[in-house]
C-alpha cells in the first residue's frame, strides 16, 4: 500500500503504527489452531478460546481429537487429519465440536498442511462458529445481489476520490465500462457533468461524515451525450469497524422524468399565475386603449421581451374586416411594451399610427388565418416579414430579436388584431407551452377589447349625437355677453344627457337655458335633444318661466319614464332683471362688483317629468357687470366631497367679476371637475352689458 493509499482515522488523518483487523475478521471471530504431526496442539488462538472454551493453558499439548471431537466422530477426524499431513491438500467443511460446556457446536473448519525450516509437518485449522459464517454468506449475498441487479447506479470511490468499484446500473448511466472507472475520477469519467460540484461534495462527505442525500444534478454522459438528463445524487461515509475510513459510496437515480414533469407543472403555475394576473388586470375600464396596454403590461415580461397589440383599423372603425390572400392589412398600434432599449421600441409602430402591413407580412398572416405564427428560431432572412420596413428589420436584427410569435385577438367569431411578441433577452425561444398560455391570454383580452370597441364605438356616437344638438356657439343677444363649455365624461363612462341653449327672444330679451337628462348613452342624448327642441319652441311664446317648465313637465311625461333638472331664466335688459324657475336643478350663482358671489335662493322644484307639482318663477336684479353662473352636477359633484363644500369651492373661484368670461370657464372646468367624477359637464355664463 503506497502513503497516498494509507487508512485513515475517522477524524481524517493517517493512522500511525500497526493496523488494527478489519471489521470482517472480528464479526467471524476466525480461531487458528495448530496440531503437530502427532494430533497434539502447539498454538492455540484467543479465538479458539472464545470458539470452544479452554484457555491455552489447557490446550496446549492436549491430543485435540480428545477435547474438541466426540467419541463417534474421532475415527472419521483421524483419517482427515492423516489425510492432510499425507498429501498436503486441504480439506474445509461444516463440523460438529465439543465445546469444554459439554455442548455440541456446529463450525466450519479449514484445514491446511504446514512446514517449518527444518522439514517439520504441522497441521494449521482456522475454524469460525458456522451460524456465523452462514450469516455472513447470506449477507455477502444479499448485497451482492443488491448491488448488481440494481436499477440505482452505485459506485464505491477511495479516499482519493477515485473509482474502486461500479454496478451495471451506473455503468448503463454513465455510458462507460465498469474496467474504464476504476483508477479514475469523476472529472474523467463523466466531465459533461457538473464534476466539480459532485467532487467537492464527495470530498466535504469523505472530511466531515455528514452523508449527502437527494442532491440534484443535471447534465449530460456519453450514454446519451445530446440530451440533458437529471439525477438525484446521495453519498455515505464509508469505515469500518474501528473508524478507519475507507472511501465514499455513491448511488445515482436517475429523475429525469421527475424533473420535466416538475418543470411542466411549474410551467402550468405560471401559465395559471399570469391568467389570474390577467384577469385582475385586463379590462379594468371600457377604455380601448387602456385594454391594450393592461395586456401588454402583463405579457411583458412573463411572455415576451416586447410586446404589441395591434387592432385592424376596420375593426376599430366598427367595421367588420376580411383579408384576402393578396390584400394588406391596414393595422392600427394601440400599445407597445418592451423590456429591451431603444431599437426594439423604435422598430415597432408607435401607439396610434396607423400601418400598413403587406400581404408576405407574418402579422398579416395572422390576421388574415386567424392562426398563430411562430417562428421559434428567427434568423436574418425571417426579419423583413416580421418588420413592417426595412429600417425596422434593422432595428430588430440589432435589438437581438431571436424569437418571434403572433397571436390573433379573436372576439364573437371575428378577428380583431393580433397579439405581437418578441424575445430579446431571453434566451428561451418560444414553445408549445409560451403559444398556450399567448393564445389564453389573447382569447381573455380579445373579449375585453370587444367590448371596450363596441363600447367606444356607442359613446362616440352619442357624443357626436349631443354635440350636434348643442348650440356650437351661443348668439349675439342684446345686453349678454355668454361664454359657454360641453365637457364630456371621460372615456370609460357613457355619454351623458347635459345641455345649455341660449334663445333670443323679442324685445331684446334673452332665454338661458341648462338642463341634465337623467341617464346615459344615445337614449339621454336623444331625450335631452328632444327637451332642447321643445324649450326653444316654447321660448319662442313668450311665456313665464314657471308656465313654461310646466308644459316641458308634460313633455317630458311622455318620453318613456324620463327625468331632467333644468334652471330656465329671462333676461330681460331694460328692466336689468332676470326671472328664473327651476325644475329640480342646482341653483345658479350670480356675481356682483363689490360683493361676495352668491348663490340664488330659488324654490328647487321637482324635475321634470315627475307631473302634478306646479313651479314659480323668481325675480333677481341683473344689472349690468354682474354675471350668472349657470352648471350641471358633474361640475361640483364628486364622491369625496360633500355638495356644499364643493359649492364654497365655486364661489371662491368666482372672486373676480372682471375675469374674461372664457377665461372663467377654463377656470371652472380645469379646478373643479375632477377625474373621478364620471359625468358630463354644461357650463353656461351670462354677464350682463349696458345697451348700446
Amino acid at each position: 500500500m503506497s502513503a497516498a493509499e494509507a487508512p485513515v482515522g475517522g477524524g481524517g488523518e493517517p493512522l500511525r503504527g500497526p493496523v488494527r483487523p478489519s471489521g470482517l475478521l472480528d464479526v467471524l471471530g476466525v480461531a487458528s489452531v495448530v496440531l503437530d504431526s502427532d494430533g497434539r496442539i502447539v498454538l492455540w488462538s484467543p479465538q479458539a478460546e472464545e470458539l470452544f472454551g479452554y484457555s491455552a493453558q489447557e490446550a496446549l499439548g492436549q491430543y485435540a481429537a480428545r477435547i474438541m471431537v466426540h467419541e463417534e466422530h474421532i475415527q472419521l477426524v483421524g483419517k482427515l487429519f492423516a489425510d492432510v499431513l499425507r498429501t498436503g491438500q486441504s480439506w474445509s467443511g461444516g463440523f460438529p465440536v465439543r465445546h469444554k460446556d459439554g455442548s455440541t457446536r456446529l463450525v466450519e473448519f479449514r484445514n491446511m498442511r504446514l512446514l517449518d525450516d527444518r522439514g517439520d509437518v504441522y497441521a494449521l485449522g482456522l475454524a469460525a462458529d458456522q451460524s456465523t459464517v452462514r450469516r455472513m454468506e447470506q449477507d455477502l449475498a444479499l448485497s451482492e445481489r443488491m448491488v448488481q441487479q440494481s436499477p440505482i447506479g452505485l459506485a464505491v470511490l477511495d479516499t482519493r476520490l477515485r473509482y474502486v468499484s461500479v454496478n451495471p446500473a451506473l455503468e448503463k448511466i454513465n455510458g462507460v465500462p465498469a474496467e474504464e472507472h476504476v483508477g479514475r475520477t469523476m472529472r474523467e469519467v463523466v466531465p459533461l457533468l457538473d464534476a466539480d460540484a459532485l467532487e467537492s461534495a464527495a470530498r466535504r462527505v469523505l472530511e466531515s461524515g455528514s452523508p449527502l442525500v437527494d442532491q440534484p444534478t443535471m447534465g449530460r454522459t456519453p450514454a446519451d451525450p445530446d440530451e440533458d438528463h437529471a439525477w438525484s445524487v446521495s453519498m455515505y461515509r464509508l469505515e469500518d469497524a474501528v473508524g478507519t475510513v475507507l472511501g465514499v459510496a455513491a448511488s445515482m437515480v436517475d429523475i429525469t422524468e421527475q424533473y420535466r414533469a416538475g418543470v411542466e407543472a411549474e410551467a402550468a403555475r405560471r401559465r395559471l399565475a399570469v391568467i389570474a394576473d390577467a384577469s385582475t388586470r385586463i379590462g379594468t375600464t371600457l377604455d380601448l386603449d387602456r385594454t391594450a396596454r393592461e395586456l401588454a403590461d402583463v405579457a411583458v415580461p412573463e411572455l415576451a421581451d416586447v410586446a404589441a397589440v395591434d387592432l385592424l383599423e376596420a375593426v376599430v372603425e366598427g367595421r367588420r374586416s376580411t383579408l384576402g390572400p393578396s390584400e394588406p392589412a391596414v393595422i392600427r398600434a394601440l400599445a407597445v411594451r418592451s423590456e429591451d432599449g431603444t431599437d426594439a421600441l423604435r422598430a415597432a409602430d408607435p401607439p396610434g399610427q396607423i400601418a400598413r402591413y403587406a400581404p408576405d407580412r407574418l402579422v398579416t398572416e395572422c390576421v388574415r388565418t386567424g392562426s398563430p405564427v411562430l417562428v421559434a428560431q428567427v434568423k436574418d432572412e425571417d426579419l423583413p416579414r416580421i418588420a413592417r420596413s426595412p429600417e425596422a428589420a434593422v432595428l430588430l436584427g440589432r435589438a437581438g430579436i431571436h424569437s418571434y410569435l403572433a397571436v390573433p385577438l379573436i372576439a364573437r367569431g371575428e378577428v380583431l388584431g393580433a397579439l405581437d411578441l418578441k424575445r430579446t433577452r431571453n434566451p428561451e425561444p418560444f414553445g408549445e407551452d409560451d403559444l398556450l398560455l399567448a393564445r389564453e391570454l389573447a382569447a381573455r383580452a380579445a373579449v375585453q377589447i370587444d367590448n371596450a370597441r363596441w363600447y367606444q364605438n356607442a359613446r362616440t356616437t352619442a357624443l357626436t349625437l349631443q354635440r350636434s344638438l348643442l348650440p356650437s356657439h351661443p348668439p349675439v343677444t342684446t345686453g349678454l355677453e355668454v361664454a359657454s363649455r360641453y365637457q364630456p365624461a371621460g372615456a370609460t363612462t357613457e355619454v351623458g344627457g347635459d345641455w345649455f341653449d341660449v334663445i333670443p327672444l323679442e324685445d331684446g330679451k334673452t332665454a338661458l337655458v341648462v338642463g341634465d337628462v337623467m341617464g346615459s348613452g344615445i337614449s339621454a342624448a336623444a331625450t335631452m335633444g328632444r327637451l332642447r327642441t321643445a324649450t326653444t319652441t316654447l321660448a319662442s311664446l313668450d311665456l313665464d318661466p314657471a308656465l313654461l317648465l310646466e308644459h316641458l313637465d308634460k313633455i317630458t311625461l311622455g318620453l318613456d319614464h324620463s327625468i331632467a333638472t333644468c334652471v330656465y331664466a329671462v333676461h330681460d335688459p331694460h328692466l336689468r332683471q332676470c326671472r328664473i324657475a327651476n325644475a329640480g336643478h342646482l341653483p345658479p350663482a350670480r356675481v356682483r362688483p363689490g360683493r361676495a358671489p352668491e348663490l340664488l335662493d330659488l324654490p328647487t322644484g321637482v324635475p321634470l317629468g315627475v307631473g302634478g307639482v306646479g313651479f314659480s318663477t323668481t325675480t333677481v336684479d341683473f344689472a349690468p357687470g354682474d354675471e350668472l353662473v349657470f352648471y350641471t352636477d358633474g361640475l361640483v359633484e364628486t364622491r369625496r366631497h360633500s355638495l356644499d363644500e364643493r359649492l364654497d369651492v365655486l364661489l371662491s373661484l368666482l372672486d373676480d367679476p372682471a375675469r374674461p368670461l372664457e377665461e372663467v370657464c377654463d377656470l371652472l372646468l380645469r379646478t373643479m371637475h375632477h377625474p373621478d367624477n364620471h359625468d358630463d359637464v354644461a357650463l353656461l355664463i351670462a354677464r350682463a352689458q349696458e345697451l348700446a
